[in-house]
């Protein structure tokens, strides 16, 4: 596939009970970027992207086993406090928090998203299921830009894509440096404030 520099703006929604939830927004002064053809985002939400042209205006619906599939309770698991405390033992509470998405990495350095359920006082319960996984998935929204992408922002999103810091990780809270987790923040992370883009 080509590789195209694409800005959208969308509204995303879920079904909740036979009504329309808005569950994320990229809005136009604060849109979502992305580079067709690198494997960045949901292959049927490119798909569905890349057949139109700058302007257009679109609204389809990603069934949920073309995007996170089902939940999977096997991935609900409790964790040592101990695992987000410093080297002083002083838990890390501006981060773990419930509801938020932090990232984690494993012993091979693979990182992962995860949501933050209960905290007790020696347990974290965390949820490794996509936020959106067990959802269809609504679009709506507009193509701001979409041109051929330059080798450099090729080159930007193969870097953030390979776990390094690129511009994909400005403003995320704590930062990409520290081990283990950082906070998923606004900016390069994902857009309007929530987290978790699904594209």
């Amino acid at each position: 596939m080509e590789n195209k520099y694409i800005t959208v703006s969308y509204r995303l929604y879920a079904m909740n009970g036979g009504e329309k939830e808005l569950i994320e927004e990229a809005p136009a002064n604060h849109p979502f970027q992305f580079i067709s053809g690198v494997g960045y985002t949901l292959d049927r939400f490119e798909k569905e992207i890349t057949a139109l042209a700058k302007g257009d205006e679109f609204n389809f619906t990603i069934p949920c086993a073309e995007a996170y599939g089902e939940r999977d309770e096997d991935n609900v698991r409790q964790v040592s406090k101990s695992m987000f405390c410093d080297e002083k033992g002083k838990f890390d509470s501006e981060n773990i928090f419930p509801g938020n998405i932090i990232m984690l990495s494993d012993n091979e350095g693979h990182r992962f998203y995860a949501n933050v359920g209960e905290i007790t006082e020696d347990k974290v319960v965390i949820d490794l299921n996509h936020p959106h996984a067990g959802k269809d998935l609504i679009f709506e929204g507009k193509v701001i830009e979409m041109r051929p992408a330059t080798n450099k922002e090729i080159e930007e999103i193969a870097n953030a894509m390979s776990g390094g810091c690129g511009g994909h990780c400005e403003g995320c809270g704590s930062g990409c440096g520290e081990e283990g987790h950082h906070h998923h923040g606004e900016d390069g992370c994902c857009g309007g404030g929530e987290c978790g883009h699904c594209h």
